[in-house]
């Protein structure tokens, strides 16, 4: 009797191991070293993770890096509604016009912001920026031109203008609506580090009738007219008026 009861225990043994084994188990292991191969696993996995976020974190980086664009670097002031960017002395002069509604206007800036700051950077050529307000009364209520014209100008005496510009044009409103609030126009110079007396230039409208006396003299402006009529946007360089269908206008400017 006594064999035969090892046999059994043996024989029930032998399937126990089995069954381990199919479970995935193995039975020479004792149950930390199953788990110490775990928590290998989970710490290799871990790793693996991090690795992949840090990758896509510096290519995102990168990517908004090179969206961004050119740092501007050149002085700004202004005489009147004119905002003048870059060296006095740059031996190419550009004046551009254009109404922070015009949707065209937007699409200039996007084009060339980049190869102008880098222009103006170099001190390669100087920018005359005259706002004016042919599309005031394609907001409801009208005078959205002009009240985005002024907070230009704002800009330039709170040191912020190159950055208010662009952001201008970012989040530009479409014709027929309200345009941005004063309080919009406010907070995205407050989001630039403008002080508070830029929020006050921007509620009290304060360069409206220059931005208005500008408008009347680049529409009366002959050399500034195509076929009898102004528009916006228009360029011209050293005086002569631009075409804007050549995507080469201003490359052509500064190797002259």
């Amino acid at each position: 009797m006594g064999g035969a009861d090892r046999r059994e225990r043996q024989r029930r043994q032998a399937a126990a191991q089995a069954r381990l084994k199919a479970a995935g188990i193995n039975p020479k292991r004792s149950g930390s070293g199953r788990s110490g191969n775990t928590i290998v696993l989970a710490i290799v996995a871990v790793v693996v993770i991090l690795a992949i976020v840090i990758g896509v974190v510096i290519t995102l980086k990168n990517r908004s890096d090179a969206a961004a664009g050119p740092a501007p670097t050149y002085p700004v002031s202004r005489t009147g509604a004119v905002v003048v960017a870059g060296q006095a002395a740059a031996p190419v002069t550009v004046d551009v016009y254009e109404d922070y509604l015009c949707p065209f206007c937007e699409r200039l800036e996007t084009t060339y912001k980049d190869q102008i700051t880098t222009a103006l950077n170099a001190g390669q050529i100087k920018v005359n920026y005259h706002a004016v307000t042919i599309l005031d009364g394609q907001t409801k209520p009208a005078g959205y031109s002009t009240r985005a014209a002024n907070a230009a100008l704002c800009a330039v005496d709170a040191n912020i203008w190159p950055g208010y510009h662009a952001a201008l044009y970012a989040d530009q409103p479409a014709e027929g609506g309200a345009g941005l609030s004063n309080e919009q126009l406010t907070s995205k110079g407050t989001d630039l580090g403008a002080p508070a007396s830029f929020g006050q230039c921007v509620a009290t409208n304060a360069n409206a009738a220059a931005i208005s006396a500008a408008t009347k003299a680049a529409e009366t402006n002959a050399a500034l007219q195509t076929n009898g009529s102004f528009g916006t946007p228009t360029v011209t360089i050293n005086g002569t008026k631009v075409d804007l269908n050549d995507s080469n206008w201003l490359q052509n400017a500064i190797k002259k």
